[in-house]
């Protein structure tokens, strides 16, 4: 736009907020005003008010020093002509201009936006309008903000300094740094919390909401709250790895793998009684192997999930007494050895061949019981995504583990069909890496040399 034409909207916006005015408000009155006020922008906008100097010293400690009596009495003629240059914005200089005619602020701001507060505060900050800055800090305290207005609101009370104006209110909502959650003062001076939860760094915090996610009885709520959980922890383990000071809200390896053992202590618990015909609690065996799921699924989101795989390929007794528990209650253990087959599978998890070895031997023949199961009560299994995984993790082993297990699955395959995983593709990259390049070869050279003889004799 043409500086013509920005002066023409900068006139029609201020028109507006004039226009807005309540009926005898004295803002830009050319009949009582004793100021002319003109506000010249970076840009060089400018545009000039009818002012009162009485309202502008009372209200503004700026205004009080520029505008003594002493000055007023230098002054030829009325009305008094003052210039403010370089206004970053000279439209929310007039809305902070007209707040000072206002008797109630409060309620004058409640028809603005963040954005717009965010201005009239810089501006009183810069002229020392008290009411205004205490009025802008209650609006912003009490106001939603839009998650892109967060970062606005903190980084302007950073830089305005405004500690004993009120703004700790406004950083709390953004900022543990300024006070504890727990050390909220009530009227009496006294210490308020709010619910039964009690303050805490972020990593306790988040330690709580996986305890409660666990531990909920709801699993619908149970459901959604673990996809928020996941994403809360996927977001603060991304800024902790982008950041040299990490981030304070972070849940640590050891307060994950606490979580995991207590779920695997209950899942054992369990598992056991129902293996000696104690069904009273079975449900409990798919409420704890869905719980070690999702934190297995956070232990291989953030690399980790090693310990966690020992551990499991360990639990001989557990695998020993698969066969005892009815497969309706058993199932959904088997998807614990699902995931770490698809997570060796892609190289999430790396561990030893001794390690990959015990897994197989503990939990591949309880995998394949329960892989009909899986299929027919997963809702969203991928089933060739854990063949693929399945696959890949035979393939990682010596050529003749590989041979053992792969002769062993084709002989299952052909007798149980669609209750086994199909992990066709991996036979044949065992095939031939154990024979096509020994066997194969020498057979290729007697028939070019047939072909050559034929050649020549022709």
């Amino acid at each position: 736009m043409s500086a013509h034409d920005r002066q023409i909207l900068l006139q029609e916006r201020v028109a507006e907020i004039l226009g807005s005015c309540s009926p005898g408000n004295q803002f830009n009155d050319q009949e009582t005003g004793d100021i002319r006020l003109t506000l010249i922008s970076k840009d060089g906008l400018s545009l000039a008010l009818n002012v009162h100097r009485q309202i502008l010293v009372s209200q503004s400690r700026f205004f009080a020093a520029k505008l003594s009596d002493r000055w007023s009495k230098q002054q030829r003629s009325l009305p008094h002509l003052v210039e403010i240059s370089d206004c970053d914005d000279v439209e929310v200089y007039v809305e902070t201009l007209r707040l000072m005619y206002c008797k109630d602020l409060r309620r004058r701001l409640m028809s603005e936006d963040v954005s717009k507060v965010l201005g009239i505060l810089k501006v009183s900050a810069g002229i020392a309008f008290d009411a205004g800055v205490l009025s802008c800090l209650e609006y912003l305290e009490a106001a939603p903000w839009a998650e892109d207005e967060e970062e606005k609101v903190a980084s302007l009370l950073s830089q305005l300094h405004l500690e004993n104006s009120g703004a700790e209110g406004v950083l709390k909502r953004v900022s543990l740094e300024v006070v504890s959650l727990a050390e909220e003062p009530n009227e009496n001076g006294s210490e308020e919390t709010i619910g039964n939860g009690s303050g805490g760094n972020g990593e306790e915090i988040l330690f709580r909401l996986l305890q409660v996610v666990l531990e909920g009885k709801d699993e619908k709520a149970r459901r959604e709250m673990k996809v928020l959980v996941s994403k809360m922890l996927r977001e603060n383990s991304t800024a902790a790895r982008g950041s040299a000071r990490g981030c304070a809200g972070d849940l640590s390896k050891d307060s994950l793998y606490s979580a995991c053992d207590s779920c695997l202590r209950l899942l054992r618990l369990h598992f056991l009684r129902a293996a000696s015909y104690d069904l009273a609690e079975a449900s409990q065996i798919a409420r704890q192997a869905d719980n070690l799921h999702w934190i297995l699924d956070i232990l291989i989101d953030r690399q980790i999930a090693d310990e966690f795989l020992r551990t499991w390929a360990g639990e001989a007794e557990l695998a020993e007494a698969h066969q005892r528990v009815p497969a309706i209650h058993r199932y959904e253990v088997s998807r614990v050895t699902a995931r770490l087959f698809v997570g060796i599978g892609k190289g999430q998890v790396l561990v030893s061949k001794d390690a990959r070895c015990l897994l197989l031997r503990t939990w591949l023949e309880p995998f394949y019981e329960d892989f009909g199961w899986m299929r027919r009560a997963c809702k969203g299994l991928d089933r060739h995504l854990i063949e693929d995984g399945l696959g890949n993790t035979i393939l990682t082993l010596p050529l003749m583990m590989q041979q053992e297990i792969l002769l062993a699955w084709f002989d299952r395959f052909l007798n149980s069909g669609d209750d086994c995983p199909n992990i066709q593709r991996s036979f044949e990259v065992w095939w031939r890496r154990a024979f096509w390049r020994r066997n194969g070869e020498p057979d290729r050279v007697p028939k070019l040399r047939i072909a050559a003889a034929c050649e020549t004799s022709s």
